[in-house]
């Protein structure tokens, strides 16, 4: 989650958030409720078309209740049976005609056949039907009853009811003639039924032919195709949209399967719902967002005001300012943080004002005890040359001697002083374009006296023509101290290389000698102030060197070496040689051509 919250105020994180839970609250409510509405469909779906099913059958039936009543009724009528006792063709013809014109259906056929399946008459409805003798013989097989069933004739599909028409004899029933009535099942007929069960498609199957249908132009091979969803019903997509069918069996007069009668319910009517909630969740869902956004931007305001005045706070903290006070406001865990906080700037301030105290008495002691153990040699040394002076009888030699003892005591003592003067100084010195080679030079001559007497060796190898901006006596000083701790640490002799270089628009120096080196606890604390590691000194050479050179925009820092010995690297800015010292250099260089 962190990843996705960007860095800022604290009330757009929460905005954020709030945004983030609120969209996905909505989005699995919507996805929740979209999967139940199409459930809910589905299944609605899947009872419409068992409905269409059972409202096909109740109209059928009593269709075919229908039309079975009313052939009955005609072989069952007098005139009938007295026309076709005649045995003339004609009368039997024009008596049926009679009959026909007052109870026909308009696509229905009516047919007077002999015992044998001979047509006698043939009224209404088209084309010409023809009866097989195997057929009439099935069906003869059933009679007296009533024969009905499917029939296919070409193209077409029939539904026919046989009705025997019988005469009484002497001995026993006669067959005069058999009715029959086919009614045609055409694209007529389906639209009948699709309009009766409020919008179920219909289509009538054949010998793999579609004989009629409310889809045009669906195949047989489509309808009997889909995927089975639950028990008989299926589905299938036909032209870029999915139906649901149902399918029922179609036999014909002797039972068999003839064909089969498919119910087919659109997923038009419930897309469009389903979309118009799809509509409806987005509606909602972008007013919920943008209310539960204000909302939240109102309330998160008001809780993050004190926050805020406890960031105002911190900030006045980390500007030393301890007596700044958060207002408390309220009795909550806010209100209590407050109070907390104003309790903790007073704990701070106290333990700042006891902290300095107790560092500047440290500070006084540390210094007190380093100054008064430097200084306890060098006095002991002049008071101790100075005595023997005064009360012994020397010889010449020896009063230079203790003369010279005198001088090195009292130059300790001034560079004591001076180290404690620099520490008092806050102001920096101008700077100015000098030589760099000259100022190494002059800390080596001041040094030659105590190097000579250690035996120790100062090599300084610096280019003429570098320049840097520096304050000439506080880098003369950092020669001065560097050169004199190599000395201190080398009392058998040992060696000092000064070199120097320039490297990307800076004045390198590096200074190394062969002694003993920096000690491993040292390094830590090496340009820290009274850190001193030295026999005698007060612990500030380093320290106030790194700071003469951060002053002039250098820096000095210690390199771990390979060998035996310290490495100190000093780092500090170029200056412009002076046009004279171009000039000199040009005609060196003439000269050493010539």
């Amino acid at each position: 989650m962190k990843a996705f919250i960007p860095k800022g105020s604290l009330l757009w994180k929460i905005l954020l958030s709030t945004s983030i839970a609120v969209t996905a609250v909505f989005a699995l409510t919507g996805w929740m409720v979209q999967r139940y509405a199409a459930s809910v469909s589905r299944h609605s779906l899947e009872e419409e078309v068992r409905t269409s099913l059972q409202a096909y059958e109740s109209l059928w039936s009593t269709r075919v209740h229908n039309l079975t009543t009313i052939s009955r009724v005609m072989s069952i009528m007098s005139d009938v049976r007295a026309a076709f006792m005649t045995r003339d063709q004609a009368t039997i013809r024009d008596t049926a005609e009679q009959l026909w014109s007052s109870v026909s259906e308009a696509d229905a056929r009516f047919l007077v056949l002999d015992p044998t399946g001979d047509i006698i008459a043939s009224l209404g409805g088209s084309p010409q039907f023809a009866i097989d003798a195997s057929l009439m013989q099935a069906a003869r097989l059933k009679f007296p009853n009533q024969v009905t069933g499917y029939l296919r004739r070409g193209p077409h599909l029939y539904y026919v009811v046989f009705t025997p028409v019988y005469v009484e004899t002497t001995q026993e029933k006669a067959l005069l003639n058999v009715l029959l009535i086919a009614l045609r099942i055409d694209n007529k007929l389906a639209d009948e039924l699709k309009d009766s069960t409020h919008g179920s498609d219909f289509a009538f199957v054949s010998h793999n032919d579609v004989n009629a249908s409310t889809l045009p132009g669906i195949t047989a091979a489509q309808l009997t195709g889909g995927t089975n969803v639950q028990g008989h019903i299926r589905r299938m997509n036909w032209k870029g949209e999915d139906y649901l069918l149902l399918d029922t069996d179609l036999r014909d007069t002797s039972g068999a399967l003839t064909g089969r009668l498919f119910i087919v319910r659109s997923f038009a009517g419930p897309k469009g719902v389903l979309s118009d909630l799809r509509r409806n969740v987005a509606g909602f869902w972008i007013i919920g967002i943008l209310v539960a956004l204000c909302l939240t931007y109102l309330l998160a305001r008001r809780v993050l005001n004190p926050v805020k005045r406890l960031d105002r706070a911190a900030e006045e903290v980390i500007r030393r300012n301890y007596d700044y006070r958060v207002p408390i406001e309220t009795d909550d865990e806010l209100g209590r943080l407050a109070m907390t906080f104003n309790q903790m700037c007073d704990s701070i301030r106290k333990a700042r004002e006891e902290l300095i105290r107790q560092e500047q008495l440290s500070t006084i002691a540390r210094l007190s005890s380093s100054i008064v153990h430097d200084l306890r040699n060098p006095l002991a040394a002049i008071y101790g040359g100075a005595e023997m002076l005064v009360d012994a009888e020397l010889s010449s030699e020896q009063q230079r001697r203790l003369a010279a003892n005198i001088y090195q005591s009292s130059r300790r003592i001034q560079e004591l002083l001076q180290e404690l003067l620099d520490v008092s100084r806050s102001q920096r010195r101008p700077s100015e374009s000098c030589r760099l080679a000259d100022i190494a030079n002059a800390a080596r001559d001041a040094l030659m006296q105590p190097a000579d007497s250690n035996a120790v060796s100062i090599q300084i190898d610096i280019p003429d023509d570098i320049y840097v901006m520096v304050s000439r006596d506080r880098l003369e000083r950092v020669y001065v101290n560097l050169i004199d701790n190599a000395i201190d640490i080398m009392p058998d002799g040992g060696r000092i290389d000064i070199r120097g270089y320039t490297q990307e628009g800076r004045a390198l120096v590096v200074v190394e000698d062969t002694g003993p080196g920096i000690p491993d606890e040292a390094w830590a604390t090496l340009f820290r102030p009274f850190a001193s590691f030295k026999k005698n000194g007060l612990g500030l050479g380093l320290a106030l060197s790194r700071e003469a050179l951060l002053d002039n925009g250098g820096d000095l820092w210690a390199e771990r070496n390979s060998t035996a010995g310290a490495r100190f690297v000093m780092s500090l800015p170029l200056a412009p040689q002076p046009p004279s010292v171009t000039a000199e250099a040009f005609r060196t260089a003439s000269e050493a051509h010539d």
